[in-house]
Protein backbone atom coordinates (compact mmCIF):
# COMPACT_ATOMS: atom_id res chain seq x y z
CA UNK A 1 0.00 0.00 0.00
CA UNK A 2 1.43 3.38 -0.94
CA UNK A 3 2.31 5.48 2.23
CA UNK A 4 -0.38 7.97 1.30
CA UNK A 5 -3.29 5.97 1.30
CA UNK A 6 -2.17 4.88 5.04
CA UNK A 7 -4.51 6.05 8.01
CA UNK A 8 -5.05 5.75 11.74
CA UNK A 9 -1.81 4.78 13.30
CA UNK A 10 -0.17 3.26 10.45
CA UNK A 11 -0.24 6.86 8.70
CA UNK A 12 1.50 8.22 12.03
CA UNK A 13 4.14 5.69 12.97
CA UNK A 14 4.91 6.35 8.65
CA UNK A 15 4.77 10.04 9.83
CA UNK A 16 7.17 9.53 12.06
CA UNK A 17 9.94 7.51 10.05
CA UNK A 18 12.81 9.46 8.16
CA UNK A 19 11.55 8.09 4.78
CA UNK A 20 14.54 6.61 3.39
CA UNK A 21 13.12 3.37 1.83
CA UNK A 22 16.22 1.68 2.50
CA UNK A 23 14.60 -1.83 3.66
CA UNK A 24 16.89 -2.28 6.23
CA UNK A 25 13.76 -2.55 8.61
CA UNK A 26 13.43 -5.78 6.29
CA UNK A 27 10.35 -4.36 4.74
CA UNK A 28 10.20 -3.00 1.03
CA UNK A 29 9.32 0.94 2.06
CA UNK A 30 8.48 2.89 5.32
CA UNK A 31 4.78 2.51 4.53
CA UNK A 32 4.77 -1.04 5.06
CA UNK A 33 7.30 -1.10 7.68
CA UNK A 34 4.47 1.11 9.63
CA UNK A 35 1.53 -1.22 8.38
CA UNK A 36 3.28 -4.24 10.59
CA UNK A 37 4.28 -2.21 13.60
CA UNK A 38 0.64 -0.88 13.60
CA UNK A 39 -0.92 -4.10 13.41
CA UNK A 40 1.83 -5.47 15.63
CA UNK A 41 3.80 -7.78 13.36
CA UNK A 42 7.11 -5.56 13.86
CA UNK A 43 8.67 -3.89 16.85
CA UNK A 44 9.96 -0.41 16.50
CA UNK A 45 13.45 -1.16 16.87
CA UNK A 46 14.04 -2.15 13.21
CA UNK A 47 15.44 1.55 11.58
CA UNK A 48 18.65 2.41 11.47
CA UNK A 49 18.52 6.13 9.96
CA UNK A 50 15.66 6.54 12.47
CA UNK A 51 18.16 5.47 15.61
CA UNK A 52 17.60 6.25 18.82
CA UNK A 53 15.63 9.12 18.49
CA UNK A 54 13.26 7.49 16.18
CA UNK A 55 12.66 4.52 18.52
CA UNK A 56 11.52 7.04 21.12
CA UNK A 57 9.28 8.66 18.51
CA UNK A 58 7.31 5.35 17.50
CA UNK A 59 7.28 4.08 21.66
CA UNK A 60 5.63 7.47 22.34
CA UNK A 61 3.17 7.15 19.48
CA UNK A 62 2.35 3.36 19.92
CA UNK A 63 2.99 2.84 23.75
CA UNK A 64 5.57 0.10 23.11
CA UNK A 65 8.91 0.55 25.51
CA UNK A 66 11.75 1.86 24.12
CA UNK A 67 14.14 -0.48 22.58
CA UNK A 68 17.90 -0.41 21.94
CA UNK A 69 18.41 -0.54 18.08
CA UNK A 70 18.42 -4.10 16.33
CA UNK A 71 21.95 -5.07 15.93
CA UNK A 72 20.38 -7.59 13.00
CA UNK A 73 18.88 -4.13 11.36
CA UNK A 74 22.01 -1.88 11.27
CA UNK A 75 23.70 0.68 13.33
CA UNK A 76 22.97 3.93 13.97
CA UNK A 77 25.04 6.46 11.45
CA UNK A 78 25.38 9.77 10.41
CA UNK A 79 23.93 10.45 7.22
CA UNK A 80 24.94 9.50 3.62
CA UNK A 81 25.11 10.59 -0.23
CA UNK A 82 26.05 8.38 -2.68
CA UNK A 83 28.72 9.61 -5.27
CA UNK A 84 29.04 8.12 -8.57
CA UNK A 85 32.66 8.06 -9.88
CA UNK A 86 31.91 9.13 -13.46
CA UNK A 87 35.58 7.92 -14.93
CA UNK A 88 33.65 4.53 -14.00
CA UNK A 89 30.00 4.86 -14.90
CA UNK A 90 29.19 2.76 -17.95
CA UNK A 91 25.89 3.82 -17.98
CA UNK A 92 24.15 0.27 -17.32
CA UNK A 93 21.23 2.39 -15.61
CA UNK A 94 20.52 -0.47 -13.31
CA UNK A 95 21.55 2.11 -10.16
CA UNK A 96 18.58 4.08 -11.81
CA UNK A 97 16.28 1.67 -11.19
CA UNK A 98 17.50 0.02 -7.95
CA UNK A 99 17.04 3.90 -6.63
CA UNK A 100 13.56 4.48 -4.45
CA UNK A 101 13.14 7.81 -4.92
CA UNK A 102 14.49 8.80 -8.72
CA UNK A 103 17.24 10.80 -7.29
CA UNK A 104 20.07 9.34 -9.93
CA UNK A 105 19.91 10.40 -13.53
CA UNK A 106 21.19 9.02 -16.64
CA UNK A 107 20.81 6.91 -20.08
CA UNK A 108 21.65 3.69 -21.56
CA UNK A 109 25.72 3.76 -21.98
CA UNK A 110 25.74 7.79 -20.55
CA UNK A 111 27.49 8.56 -18.04
CA UNK A 112 25.11 8.65 -14.29
CA UNK A 113 24.81 11.50 -11.95
CA UNK A 114 23.70 11.52 -8.28
CA UNK A 115 21.38 14.41 -7.36
CA UNK A 116 22.58 15.64 -4.18
CA UNK A 117 19.66 17.33 -2.40
CA UNK A 118 17.74 14.12 -3.24
CA UNK A 119 19.45 11.25 -2.15
CA UNK A 120 18.46 9.64 1.27
CA UNK A 121 21.79 7.59 1.29
CA UNK A 122 19.49 4.40 1.41
CA UNK A 123 22.50 2.22 -0.08
CA UNK A 124 20.30 0.44 -2.78
CA UNK A 125 22.36 1.70 -5.20
CA UNK A 126 25.89 0.15 -4.30
CA UNK A 127 25.39 -3.14 -4.45
CA UNK A 128 23.76 -3.09 -8.10
CA UNK A 129 27.13 -1.32 -9.70
CA UNK A 130 28.73 -3.74 -11.73
CA UNK A 131 31.94 -1.56 -11.46
CA UNK A 132 32.17 -0.23 -8.10
CA UNK A 133 31.79 3.01 -9.24
CA UNK A 134 29.56 3.94 -6.36
CA UNK A 135 30.60 5.42 -3.40
CA UNK A 136 29.27 6.83 -0.10
CA UNK A 137 30.03 10.74 1.54
CA UNK A 138 28.85 11.48 5.22
CA UNK A 139 26.35 14.24 4.83
CA UNK A 140 25.43 15.39 8.32
CA UNK A 141 28.91 15.42 10.04
CA UNK A 142 28.68 13.62 13.53
CA UNK A 143 24.76 13.73 13.69
CA UNK A 144 23.22 10.35 13.52
CA UNK A 145 19.62 8.78 13.62
CA UNK A 146 16.97 11.70 13.48
CA UNK A 147 19.60 14.51 14.58
CA UNK A 148 21.24 14.25 10.93
CA UNK A 149 17.58 14.68 8.99
CA UNK A 150 14.79 17.34 9.10
CA UNK A 151 11.03 16.75 8.89
CA UNK A 152 10.97 18.60 5.47
CA UNK A 153 13.63 16.25 4.35
CA UNK A 154 11.79 13.32 4.96
CA UNK A 155 8.61 14.63 3.86
CA UNK A 156 10.55 15.36 0.39
CA UNK A 157 11.85 12.00 0.25
CA UNK A 158 8.33 10.70 0.68
CA UNK A 159 6.91 12.85 -2.04
CA UNK A 160 9.37 11.83 -4.65
CA UNK A 161 8.86 7.70 -3.31
CA UNK A 162 5.25 8.50 -3.68
CA UNK A 163 5.83 10.08 -7.34
CA UNK A 164 7.89 7.04 -8.26
CA UNK A 165 5.69 4.02 -7.64
CA UNK A 166 2.71 6.04 -9.12
CA UNK A 167 4.79 6.47 -12.03
CA UNK A 168 5.73 3.02 -11.97
CA UNK A 169 1.72 2.03 -11.66
CA UNK A 170 1.63 1.42 -8.02
CA UNK A 171 3.22 -1.84 -8.03
CA UNK A 172 5.75 -2.65 -5.80
CA UNK A 173 9.12 -1.30 -5.53
CA UNK A 174 11.16 -2.01 -8.99
CA UNK A 175 14.27 -3.06 -6.96
CA UNK A 176 14.78 -5.77 -4.49
CA UNK A 177 16.16 -6.06 -1.18
CA UNK A 178 20.04 -5.69 -1.42
CA UNK A 179 20.97 -8.94 -0.84
CA UNK A 180 18.60 -10.35 -3.72
CA UNK A 181 20.01 -7.93 -5.91
CA UNK A 182 23.62 -8.32 -5.49
CA UNK A 183 22.81 -11.90 -5.88
CA UNK A 184 21.35 -11.43 -9.39
CA UNK A 185 24.31 -9.59 -10.54
CA UNK A 186 26.79 -12.02 -9.86
CA UNK A 187 24.57 -14.25 -12.10
CA UNK A 188 24.12 -12.02 -14.97
CA UNK A 189 26.99 -10.27 -14.84
CA UNK A 190 29.91 -12.24 -13.64
CA UNK A 191 29.71 -15.70 -14.11
CA UNK A 192 32.96 -16.78 -13.70
CA UNK A 193 32.89 -15.57 -10.31
CA UNK A 194 29.90 -18.31 -9.60
CA UNK A 195 30.06 -22.38 -9.14
CA UNK A 196 29.60 -23.82 -12.34
CA UNK A 197 26.49 -25.25 -11.42
CA UNK A 198 24.87 -21.40 -10.98
CA UNK A 199 26.46 -20.93 -14.51
CA UNK A 200 24.77 -23.61 -15.71
CA UNK A 201 21.42 -22.72 -14.52
CA UNK A 202 21.80 -18.91 -15.77
CA UNK A 203 23.45 -19.91 -19.36
CA UNK A 204 20.40 -20.15 -20.89
CA UNK A 205 19.03 -16.71 -20.02
CA UNK A 206 22.03 -15.15 -20.66
CA UNK A 207 22.66 -16.18 -23.77
CA UNK A 208 19.06 -14.72 -24.90
CA UNK A 209 19.50 -11.42 -23.33
CA UNK A 210 21.28 -8.62 -25.53
CA UNK A 211 20.80 -6.15 -22.04
CA UNK A 212 22.74 -8.94 -19.85
CA UNK A 213 25.47 -9.28 -23.08
CA UNK A 214 26.09 -5.58 -23.62
CA UNK A 215 26.63 -4.58 -19.90
CA UNK A 216 28.68 -7.82 -19.18
CA UNK A 217 30.95 -6.38 -21.87
CA UNK A 218 30.92 -3.28 -20.75
CA UNK A 219 32.26 -4.44 -17.19
CA UNK A 220 34.84 -6.64 -18.88
CA UNK A 221 36.14 -3.27 -20.63
CA UNK A 222 35.82 -1.54 -17.47
CA UNK A 223 38.03 -4.35 -15.71
CA UNK A 224 40.73 -4.46 -18.47
CA UNK A 225 41.24 -0.60 -18.21
CA UNK A 226 41.44 -0.74 -14.29
CA UNK A 227 44.00 -3.65 -14.78
CA UNK A 228 46.24 -1.41 -17.08
CA UNK A 229 46.12 2.10 -14.39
Amino acid sequence: MPASALTGLAARIDAALPQTQCTRCGYPDCAAYAQAIAAGDAPINQCPPGGAEGIARLAAITGHPVLPLSAAHGQEAPRTLALIDENWCIGCTLCIKACPIDAIVGANKRMHTVIAPHCTGCELCIPVCPVDCISLTPASGSATGWAAWSQPQAEHALARYVRRQKRLGGSARAAAPKAAMAAGLEVALAPAEVPAAVQAAAAPAAAVDPKKAAIAAALARARAQRART
